[in-house]
């Protein structure tokens, strides 16, 4: 009987791109491959479900490290700056992993039905056994993929039994917020899709204030809490991790992929690459390219 690694494997060999990672057609949904270890992979992670179903990973997020490896799932319930790293992955046994983005509306949805109304968890990154009931669900949601006729049908109520099935989970109590109306969170969310989409742009922390529904004070707070960064430095994150996706994946030059993410001042973007990358973008490139 084919099982969730199989399904997996199946799918990830066939469309991963050079990166390792396969889009499939059911929104939020891909699988990863990896080959070997990787290096260090900097990202403003969005809320969501990995489930390692074969090799192992580890991610960093302020000072918590978290390892993970076959038959674990990790949670990210906020938008959250992490340093990621395959660890375990080879030609003959590649790391393979399920990644679904978590869906507030869904959860929000689930959360009036199971009736639950505590929210007292508030560590952005979990991991943990995998639930049977998710495996379960996300065996039958990969099974889809060969059935395309069946997808329009069948395709949304599997989604939602997955987030289900979280929610019902160890860690539950971390999702539950994510779908939590007027919450710290959910406000704090509203912020950062401004930020995702007009990071190249200077946007004015009162404009972020106001979309959250907060005062200044009440915005710098909550703000750090849910995502560890101030605003500016979250804005930070994102022009530079897209400048180094730019240079290692499209080639341009620093120069241009500075003024590209909003950037005045190349010597200004050199500084702060450096201290979040840990060398200069020339050099690290040239790193790059040279253990690929």
């Amino acid at each position: 009987m084919e099982t969730l690694f199989d399904t997996v494997r199946r799918y990830a060999d066939a469309h991963a791109n050079p990166t390792g990672i396969a889009l499939t057609p059911i929104s939020g949904l891909s699988t990863v491959r990896a080959t070997a270890p990787s290096p260090l992979m900097h990202d403003m992670s969005r809320p969501l479900a990995c489930l390692v179903v074969q090799g192992a990973k580890q991610v960093t997020m302020g000072t918590q490290q978290y390892a993970f490896a076959t038959g674990d799932t990790l949670l990210i319930t906020a938008d959250v700056p992490t340093v990621s790293q395959i660890t375990r992955a080879s030609i003959a046994s590649p790391y393979y992993s399920l990644v679904m983005e978590l869906d507030p509306a869904i959860i929000a949805a689930l959360g009036v039905e199971m009736h639950a109304l505590q929210v007292s968890d508030q560590t952005a990154v979990k991991v943990g056994p995998t639930d049977a009931e998710v495996s379960d669900a996300a065996l039958r949601l990969m099974r889809l993929l060969d059935r395309p006729s069946s997808r329009p049908v069948l395709q949304n109520q599997l989604v939602r039994e997955m987030h289900y099935w979280l929610l019902a989970g160890r860690h539950g109590d971390a999702i539950r917020r994510l779908g939590m109306m007027g919450s710290h969170v959910e406000r704090v969310a509203r912020a950062v899709a401004v930020l995702r989409h007009d990071f190249a742009e200077t946007i004015p922390v009162k404009r972020l204030a106001s979309v959250s529904g907060m005062g200044m004070s009440s915005f710098h707070h909550h703000f750090r809490a849910v995502t560890s960064l101030s605003p500016l430095q979250f804005q930070k994150h994102l022009r530079l991790i897209e400048a180094r996706r730019l240079m290692m994946s499209e080639g341009a030059p620093a120069s241009v992929a500075a003024f590209k993410v909003g950037y005045e001042s190349v010597s200004q973007f050199t500084r702060e690459y450096g201290r979040l990358f840990g060398l200069p973008p020339v050099r690290d490139v040239q790193a790059s390219h040279a253990a690929a």
